[in-house]
């Protein structure tokens, strides 16, 4: 049995080549978490529901620690990706005022916390 389910201006950032469309999932991920008002406590509850509403798995969620601008927390998704053939990791992002929730690609910044996330995958599918 895996321990993964199966496989608030909110903002929905295109990937970095701007060619490459935008995954309904991570519009639908968006729209779900527009008018967010569940304040910092909600937050790790309203991204699982998310997630789980475009059939992504919710993985975690920390502190942002300066891993992002304007934002104190940080939630590890993973949603289906642009062709639906696989999983692709985004973040959840809960503004400092966590009153918004905005979903991004793995960036710069982020590239060690996206490689957390995939072996943390990884740790969970081996249980």
């Amino acid at each position: 049995m895996s321990m993964l389910p199966s496989t608030a201006d909110t903002e929905a950032r295109a990937p970095k080549n701007a060619e490459a469309p935008l995954p309904l999932e991570m519009v639908e991920l968006a729209l779900s978490l527009d008018g967010f008002n569940a304040g910092p406590e909600g937050f790790a509850d309203a991204v699982r529901d998310a997630a789980r509403s475009v059939g992504g798995d919710f993985l975690f969620d920390l502190p942002a620690s300066d891993l992002a601008d304007d934002c104190q927390r940080i939630a590890a998704l993973r949603i289906p990706d642009v062709d639906g053939q696989g999983l692709q990791i985004v973040f959840a992002l809960l503004d400092k005022s966590a009153t918004a929730i905005r979903i991004e690609d793995p960036g710069e910044r982020t590239e060690g916390l996206k490689r957390f996330a995939e072996a943390f995958v990884g740790v969970l599918q081996h249980m």
